[in-house]
């Protein structure tokens, strides 16, 4: 069988008209002009596949093509290469239907939005587990003195707020400072090693000391379960994956040093948030304080939403369903309240 195909030679740019046969048995193409004749090993040759064409490659210097259009000879040269294990899984996909290539296409889509959305971030938050918890601290102290001591701190209320800390069972894994700076701003954040900073506007919104040991307990937490390392994992997971992947754990503690300014403005995930309204239900069941302090916390807040949206609620779960958590949370089992003077006291202090 012997058909016309496009030849080019690698030196001038002009096609030549050639006819082109191919032995099935030997597995070469030969072409010929009426000046030539030569062979081409399939074994030798580049094969493409341009749309309805096949395109084979050859030689070094100069490159040679022949240009292919015929169906019939392009049928025998793929069932030639692929008796002989010569066309690639790439070359057998392009080569499906076009509907069965879409439903290939989709899934494949699918699977890595799937891994994008949920594998990755799951796998770069188990990383976190490669990094020293030393490193929490280095990071949340650089973050406090590069940001925390340029705003305006509260040296009294900070004294007070500590001092109204000292007086609960905090469950905490390690030592921890709270700063009160003087802002407007309704919002609170744990840094990772341990710093807690409350801005006055939350303060003053406060009414009952209970609502201020249920935040103190939510934002312990966060400090306690590694929520702001995790959660920056989470956010850089496509580096962090890769560090991981290479066992590289200077790579992954520089590209999250380089991303510290985060670290204020972390948006945590729903199940963070809900471990630590929790732990903070917990924590002020141990410490004999009256959980509802927490519904009312998020009571508080939610009224001032019609007002303005607080920062604290801004990147957390709606507040409704928190109280009902918080609301089932109590429900589980009783608990015991008893009064501490000495905690109204400081609160009486931090509200004047």
């Amino acid at each position: 069988m012997t058909v016309t195909a496009i030849f080019y030679d690698g030196v001038s740019s002009a096609p030549q008209t050639i006819e082109l046969s191919f032995n099935k048995s030997q597995g070469v193409l030969v072409y010929s002009t009426p000046s030539f004749q030569k062979r081409v090993l399939l074994t030798e040759a580049k094969i493409e596949v341009f749309g309805s064409a096949l395109n084979v490659l050859f030689g070094e210097n100069p490159l040679q093509q022949i240009k292919i259009e015929d169906r019939n000879l392009i049928a025998q040269i793929n069932a030639y290469r692929k008796e002989n294990g010569q066309i690639s899984w790439y070359q057998r996909f392009v080569s499906l239907n076009f509907p069965i290539l879409v439903v290939f296409s989709l899934a494949f889509l699918a699977l890595v939005g799937c891994g994008y959305f949920w594998g990755i971030p799951w796998v770069a938050e188990k990383a976190v587990v490669a990094i020293p918890e030393d490193y929490d601290n280095s990071l949340g102290a650089t973050f406090y003195e590069q940001y925390i001591e340029t705003d305006s701190v509260n040296i009294e209320k900070t004294k007070l707020l500590n001092q109204f800390a000292q007086e609960l069972k905090l469950n905490n894994t390690k030592k921890l400072h709270f700063t009160v700076v003087e802002s407007e701003i309704i919002n609170a954040f744990a840094l990772p090693d341990g710093n807690i900073v409350v801005y006055s506007g939350l303060l003053n919104l406060l009414e009952k000391p209970e609502e201020l040991v249920g935040l103190i307990g939510h934002e312990t937490s966060h400090v306690n379960q590694r929520h702001s390392m995790k959660m920056l994992c989470r956010n850089l997971s496509g580096y962090l994956l890769i560090s991981t992947v290479f066992n590289d754990v200077n790579g992954i503690t520089a590209v999250i040093g380089e991303n510290l300014h985060s670290l204020q403005n972390l948006s945590y995930s729903r199940k963070f948030e809900t471990q630590a309204d929790r732990d903070a239900v917990t924590i002020m069941e141990q410490n004999h304080i009256d959980p509802k302090g927490m519904q009312q916390l998020f009571s508080r807040l939610q009224s001032h939403h019609d007002i303005e949206m607080p920062e604290l609620m801004s990147s957390h779960p709606i507040t409704r369903q928190r109280k009902r958590n918080i609301e089932n949370l109590i429900k589980e089992k009783p608990f015991t309240v008893v009064e501490n003077p000495k905690l109204n006291v400081i609160f009486q202090k931090l509200k004047e």
